[in-house]
């Protein structure tokens, strides 16, 4: 009797705790599109970066860890960061957000942003239970991480201050 109250009990804290899981990720990601949002609707952040042909906003603690001339590599920490820009498209422009959802099965997270001046969007697929790929893009320009669940809403915020600072040019 007591070895089949321990069972129980041990199935019913799993229940719970990968119930709590999903709702985890269902608060976090709405408030990360609130914070999506709401970033895309601030004044960019001006340039205090270059790389190749592009000048955009580092915020303090990363760093430019490789370049190549459409990927930055950055990092904060042990965290590291894709950045991607294609010269060849503006910040309306849908192409890059299409190559990425084409590429991506299972997202359980694709919004559009859509003002005269920009295109901005948000992808986030879980990968693990407290693990997911997020990209965050403006037209031309995308990043993407690797991040828990509970970081989603503060990193997508600093996240879209890089990409809305992106500019082309010599």
């Amino acid at each position: 009797m007591k070895f089949f109250k321990a069972i129980l009990i041990i199935f019913i804290a799993v229940f719970l705790l990968s119930a709590c899981g999903k709702s985890n990720f269902k608060v976090e990601s709405k408030e990360t599109i609130k914070a999506v949002k709401d970033a895309l609707n601030e004044k960019g952040k001006k340039a205090n970066k270059k790389s190749g042909d592009i000048n955009f906003y580092l915020p303090f603690g990363y760093e430019i860890e490789d370049e190549s001339p459409n990927n930055i590599l950055l990092k904060n920490g042990s965290k590291k960061y894709i950045l991607f820009n294609n010269p060849q498209e503006n910040k309306v422009s849908d192409v890059v957000y299409q190559s990425t959802v084409a590429q991506n099965k299972d997202l359980e997270i694709n919004e559009q942003f859509k003002k005269s001046d920009q295109f901005g969007y948000l992808i986030i697929k879980q990968l693990e239970e407290d693990m997911n790929e997020m990209t965050i893009g403006i037209g031309g320009t995308k990043i993407t991480t690797l991040i828990k669940t509970s970081s989603l809403k503060n990193e997508a915020a600093t996240m879209t201050q890089i990409v809305k600072s992106v500019v082309n040019g010599k």
